[in-house]
């Protein structure tokens, strides 16, 4: 029975969900089984971008032969020739031998290999050409490597959909919702899916994300797991750490272990239970003969630091960490600290034989400090492991900002463990020119009376135009907002912008002329200033409340939750081997990515894109 998933008008999900199979291309375990997607557009000409995988075979025809009622399918796209996405394209054009086949020329050698006697129509596309079906235009973004050399991105203009063939996707079958939510979508399972079956491609998954970058995407429609719809970031950012190998927790550490008798895991113990004794929490440990490989190749691309114990084995290192750490060199995996453990009833070689094994991984710092265990550690060994947990704790922490005051030092670092909202300010001069900011510093600070405070940089146009009027609003924003929001409102002056304009239909207006959000925002507030108190280099304005109202209860945006989730990541540089050299710092602005590449930052530097302070700047390496 056909289920078809219509996503817009005459755009249909055709694709079908395998919960049987256990192995993923024969060796990556597969808890929740894996989704195998397809999708059909029906226009003045049919098109259908990808088949599916053999298991789901019925299903895929089901849903198409119902959409298409009889129509001919005019066109079919090949973004990538892996026969869990084009296994039925023999099938296919026997059911359908008028179709025409949009491939480039790499793909279609690749077709011809896996169909060596198909009969067909071919329509080779290159970067920039364009496929117009009626309504709806397609144009090609070759993006070799990511993962087969032959892959192509396929890019609606319309409706600014990009199929990403196997990019942003994972593992898991899909159970009814076909769009990510927090149900379907496990960062976990995104990242063991990209790190085993692209992760090795880095710098050419950087190339793509480079292209993406100067293209609008309202959706991303992927050959496996979830659409990808609204708010792009939560896929889009980790992507970029994975990309350039960026450890996605700076405090991440794993400690990967081997152990045949359990002398080995008694010393990993001990070693956890010192980090956690010295504040650490974000530790995870494995036992390599237990957890399959390609967690720990996920893992090792989430963590800062891995620690690697391993017995002596056949004079090298034991079979099955063995095993790991070809995998994980495979990977190509950089910017690292590894530490080691090695045991040895006799010739103790592990170490050796482990950094042999990762001696092509560049950008690698090894930590000095090792210990190695004659079958069992001993109590005068204590002082050894606790080395180890020294230095691998002084390589996740970060470097603390520290200012010389009257009073003592102060710890810069402590005002960002405050916790703020995130508002729209929407103000209007006493010209009637309407004005908008974004703002982290609102709150109520009484409620007989009610009364509110607002806090504003002096220099920012928002500050001149409540002085001049003595009136503002606030919308408090939502978790719906996107960063075109933020960018808008945030990113750009009002003395020389028209902040709303062309949003007009998203607006309303409050009893003192203000407009106020009717979309992204839960509630507004209509406030009128009755003190002023200038603090340095922000105003401070203490405000009744004469209008609000909750429009819904969709949860407010914190900061917290717009750096984890819209506002975009920068792809980090990809870092150089430093031939001992000293280490680059810059500061990068938190609001909107703009770097300063010079240490220090100023005290009074002012972020020349946001207009943010030097509060809002974090040390970065260059």
């Amino acid at each position: 029975m056909h289920s078809e998933i219509e996503i817009s008008k005459g755009f249909y999900y055709i694709g079908g969900s395998d919960r049987r199979i256990h192995l993923f291309e024969n060796v990556y375990p597969l808890e929740n089984g894996v989704s195998y997607n397809s999708y059909l557009y029906l226009d003045k000409k049919t098109l259908v971008l990808d088949t599916v995988d053999r298991a789901v075979s019925e299903m895929f025809y089901d849903n198409l032969e119902f959409l298409l009622k009889g129509r001919k399918l005019d066109y079919l796209i090949v973004n990538h020739m892996e026969p869990d996405h084009a296994a039925n394209i023999g099938e296919l054009l026997l059911r359908y031998p008028e179709t025409t086949i949009v491939v480039n020329p790499l793909s279609k050698r690749f077709l011809l290999n896996f169909f060596p006697n198909i009969k067909a129509n071919f329509l080779v596309v290159n970067e920039g050409d364009t496929l117009n079906i009626g309504d709806h235009t397609f144009t090609f973004v070759m993006a070799p490597m990511v993962h087969w050399p032959e892959v192509m991105f396929t890019y609606e203009v319309t409706e600014k959909v990009l199929f990403s063939a196997d990019a942003f996707g994972t593992f898991g079958a899909l159970s009814g919702d076909i769009y990510r939510n927090d149900k379907n979508f496990d960062l976990k399972e995104a990242r063991r899916y990209y790190t085993n079956i692209v992760g090795k491609y880095g710098n050419q998954v950087v190339e793509v994300l480079k292209k993406a970058e100067t293209i609008e995407i309202n959706m991303i429609c992927p050959l496996h797991g979830p659409i990808h719809k609204g708010n792009l970031n939560p896929v889009l950012n980790p992507y970029k750490l994975w990309a350039t190998y960026t450890p996605e927790d700076k405090d991440g550490v794993m400690i990967a272990y081997s152990s045949v008798y359990g002398d080995t895991a008694n010393a990993v113990e001990c070693l956890a239970r010192m980090l956690a004794k010295r504040g650490l929490k974000n530790v995870v440990v494995y036992d390599v003969s237990k957890t399959d490989s390609s967690y720990l190749v996920a893992e090792a691309f989430r963590v800062n630091t891995i620690v690697l114990a391993a017995t002596t084995y056949n004079a090298g290192v034991f079979v099955k960490m063995e095993d790991f750490l070809h995998d994980l060199a495979n990977h190509k995996i950089e910017n690292r600290t590894i530490a080691f453990i090695e045991n040895g009833s006799w010739a103790p070689a592990a170490k050796a034989n482990m950094k042999r094994i990762l001696a092509d991984l560049t950008n690698i710092t090894y930590i000095d400090e090792s210990l190695t265990i004659a079958s069992s550690l001993k109590e005068e060994q204590l002082g050894s492991l606790e080395a180890i947990a020294e230095a691998v704790i002084a390589s996740v922490r970060p470097e603390e900002k520290k200012v010389e005051t009257e009073g003592g030092m102060l710890d810069l670092s402590a005002m960002f463990k405050l916790s703020y909202g995130l508002f729209a300010l929407v103000t209007k001069g006493k010209d009637g020119r309407d004005n908008a900011s974004i703002n982290n510093s609102f709150f109520q600070v009484s409620d007989k009376p009610n009364l509110v405070m607002l806090s504003v940089n002096v220099a920012n146009f928002s500050a001149e135009t409540i002085r001049e009027t003595g009136v503002f609003n606030i919308s408090v924003l939502d978790e719906t907002a996107d960063f075109s929001l933020f960018k808008r409102f945030g990113f750009a002056s009002g003395r020389d912008t028209e902040k709303f304009k062309g949003m007009e239909d998203q607006l309303g207006r409050t009893a003192n002329g203000l407009y106020y959000l009717k979309e992204h925002s839960n509630a507004y507030l209509s406030c009128k200033v009755v003190q002023t108190i200038e603090c340095g280099n922000h105003v401070l304005f203490v405000a009744e409340i004469t209008e609000a109202k909750t429009l819904s209860n969709v949860p407010s945006v914190t900061y917290a939750y717009y750096f984890a989730n819209i506002k975009p990541t920068p792809i980090p540089a990809k870092k150089t081997a430093n031939a001992g050299g000293p280490k680059r710092y810059g500061w990068r602005c938190k609001i909107c990515g703009y770097t300063y590449e010079n240490d220090p930052l100023p005290p009074d530097f002012v972020c020349p894109l946001c207009k943010h302070p030097a509060t809002d700047f974090e040390r970065v390496e260059l």
